[in-house]
């Protein structure tokens, strides 16, 4: 909080959900007990929270691609950045359980800011959707994949 605050900001945000344990989302009932506040909800239960400085900060809303989110094509596309070491893992290794069992699967590496600001998903670290429907923001192994996909393993 400090260094936002020498950086003159107005506040700070985090990506939250209610209910059940959303992996890599923190908990909204802890961050409510530390005093902040929901400012915007996507239409897959994903919240921006904040924690305003000061009584006149206004707060933030997700962009209509991130609070609405849909992504174009039929199968699954994944967005995904190296913000987390693990993608940089899994990433591969879905790609290539998708082509042996024929399953499609369209990547995009977002690797600029502006590509993430116009994701269409709340989460750009990992964003899995079929057939233009969100799915998770969970990083999945090769198994979980393949179980989303209906196959059997």
């Amino acid at each position: 909080m400090r260094d936002a605050k020498e950086q003159g900001r107005k506040g700070l945000c985090i990506l939250s959900a209610e209910g059940r344990k959303r992996e890599f989302l923190s908990d909204a009932k802890y961050l409510a007990h530390k005093g902040f506040m929901v400012a915007d909800t996507s239409s897959c239960g994903i919240m921006l929270m904040y924690l305003p400085f000061g009584s006149d900060t206004e707060p933030p809303q997700f962009k209509e691609c991130a609070k609405y989110p849909t992504a174009d094509g039929d199968g699954f596309v994944l967005y995904y950045t190296d913000q987390c070491p693990f993608t940089h893992y899994w990433v591969p290794r879905v790609e290539a359980v998708a082509e042996e069992h024929s399953i499609p699967l369209k990547t995009i590496h977002i690797i600029s800011r502006e590509q993430a600001q116009n994701t269409p998903a709340p989460v750009t670290t990992y964003a899995l959707f079929k057939d233009g429907e969100f799915l998770t923001q969970g990083i999945q192994s090769d198994k979980k994949f393949l179980k989303l996909a209906g196959v059997q393993v």
